[in-house]
């Protein structure tokens, strides 16, 4: 399946450049990386033809690198008039914390026939041992050098927080942001999407104009003295005709967050919440927050901050699984349908993540109470299943194996399985998507950045219950990472497909060779 990857004798002798550069350091901008590229280029007798270049992009992930995502897809796909890669040094690549990724770029284009070199290392990338240990131990360091920078970083931007400086994120309603140079003297005030151009500079917030620290202080007067509802105080603001600081209808969720925040009290914390190194988001527990208590002048009354944390600690409660379906069945019946949305401007029921977390999902919440939405979510509820079926077919595959003797050892981050420490499968779940009345679907998505020598895809019956067969890829022979399968397909594909996981055990079963007389 995968094109040929033979070239011509005028090929060969062109090349490709890629440079990355993220906001390191100068010596990483891709003009100097270039240089060491046709430097080296013109030294081996190299023509470079065409530049992948992804300027401002961090290392830590392939997201949002378009020029390296090219790259990729022009060589797997043979569209590419050149035999070799350029590279200015191996943490050009990425700096993954995981170093087999970074690895994985360079051995997808040995695949494809493109050889790489690397422009400003010290040692050959030939393939030998020697070059191997020393890649793999760069990669290491790579995604070392970004976990240092991260500790240094975090490090630095908790300093300036307790030393009563803003990081990021828009002032507020009744709040203002002021530039200040680095002698603490007032330069500017920032309007909406400004921001600093000098490094030195600081960032403060400050009380904004009279008028809406008015309105800021009515909120919690509001709130505490007349016992009215976020909802309540809203509606009340847009019948004036009042917009919020981003031009925009009060809502529910505006109040509760002008009730909540501690810088109208003139408290500065920061690390609510994080996502270090590419990893998803996460929020902090309260001990882990970085915070400098009066950092800047309040426009609330501290004691009136306390009444309203405590307006709201008092409203919270445990409520059952019969009060929580009963409160939701009495809103779907005064809107006519419910959504996270809705569900969430209500004052007197749990937010939906409250249903999420107590039943499940929201699909689940709504079914509970005889609610069927409009648009179809059952791809969810598949996925769930999916999910749960996961664990099973794992097993299954690892018993097969181990039963003729073979070893397998299971990656607990990725999943991937590692069979006799000679080759690794990744086991997709397929979910049945039912086209019409008689016809079938099923989307197998290959996972190319772990790179397995064998992708199992196994195709469920509609439910996700009931496995229907499976089919077994090898990398080499897989073009695109998508792929459509049907109730029928072409007889390509066909020489691919299984019954059973029973080939597995014949490709992990081992032999043992007598020697000859």
């Amino acid at each position: 399946m995968r094109p040929s990857t033979s070239f011509s004798a005028e090929t060969t002798n062109r090349a490709a450049a890629y440079v990355r550069m993220s906001t390191e350091h100068q010596q990483y901008s891709t003009e100097n990386q270039l240089d060491a590229i046709n430097i080296y280029a013109q030294t081996h007798n190299l023509n470079v033809v065409k530049i992948y270049t992804d300027a401002g992009k961090s290392g830590l992930s392939l997201d949002g690198r378009e020029a390296l995502q090219r790259l990729l897809a022009d060589v797997e796909y043979r569209n590419c008039d050149f035999a070799t890669v350029l590279v200015y040094d191996v943490s050009r690549w990425g700096r993954f914390q995981d170093p087999d990724v970074s690895a994985s770029y360079e051995v997808r284009c040995r695949q494809a026939g493109v050889r790489v070199e690397y422009c400003a290392e010290q040692f050959v990338n030939d393939g030998s041992p020697v070059s191997s240990i020393i890649k793999s131990m760069k990669r290491m360091m790579a995604g070392e050098y970004s976990r240092e920078l991260s500790v240094k970083v975090f490090a630095g931007q908790s300093r300036l927080i307790q030393l009563g400086y803003r990081q990021g994120g828009t002032a507020g309603y009744g709040l203002r942001r002021h530039l200040i140079d680095q002698t603490g003297r007032p330069k500017a005030t920032l309007s909406c999407k400004e921001y600093k151009s000098l490094q030195t500079d600081r960032v403060v917030l400050a009380p904004g104009p009279d008028a809406e620290r008015e309105v800021v202080l009515e909120i919690y007067n509001s709130f505490i003295k007349k016992a009215l509802t976020e909802k309540e105080i809203a509606d009340s603001l847009n019948r004036r005709g009042l917009l919020t600081d981003l031009n925009r209808p009060w809502t529910r969720g505006v109040v509760h967050q002008i009730l909540v925040n501690e810088k109208y009290i003139g408290n500065n914390v920061w690390n609510h919440t994080s996502a270090k190194l590419k990893m998803p988001r996460i929020a902090n527990p309260a001990a882990e927050w970085i915070r400098a208590d009066a950092a800047f002048p309040a426009i609330v009354d501290r004691s009136l901050f306390i009444a309203a944390q405590a307006i709201i600690q008092a409203r919270t409660r445990l409520w059952s699984n019969e009060e929580m379906l009963t409160s939701l069945k009495d809103l779907f019946q005064e809107r006519g349908c419910l959504s996270g949305l809705i569900i969430d401007e209500q004052e007197d029921i749990p937010s939906s993540s409250c249903y999420r977390k107590r039943f499940g999902s929201l699909i689940d919440s709504y079914r509970l109470i005889g609610y069927e939405p409009a648009r179809d979510y059952s791809f969810i509820e598949a996925n769930r299943h999916l999910r749960e079926r996961y664990p099973e077919i794992l097993t299954d595959t690892q018993q097969k194996i181990e039963a003729v003797g073979g070893r397998i050892t299971i990656d607990p981050s990725t999943q991937l399985v590692l069979v006799n420490d000679e080759f690794t499968i990744s086991i997709v779940l397929c979910r049945c998507q039912q086209i019409g009345a008689n016809r079938r679907r099923w989307q197998v998505r290959f996972d190319f950045s772990l790179f397995p020598d064998i992708t199992v895809a196994v195709r469920m019956l509609p439910g996700e219950e009931e496995v229907l067969d499976y089919y077994l890829f090898p990398m080499i022979d897989l073009v695109a990472p998508n792929l459509r399968l049907g109730d029928a397909n072409p007889r390509e594909l066909e020489l691919y497909r299984f019954e059973s996981l029973e080939i597995l055990s014949t490709l992990s079963k081992r032999f043992h060779l007598t020697s000859a007389a």
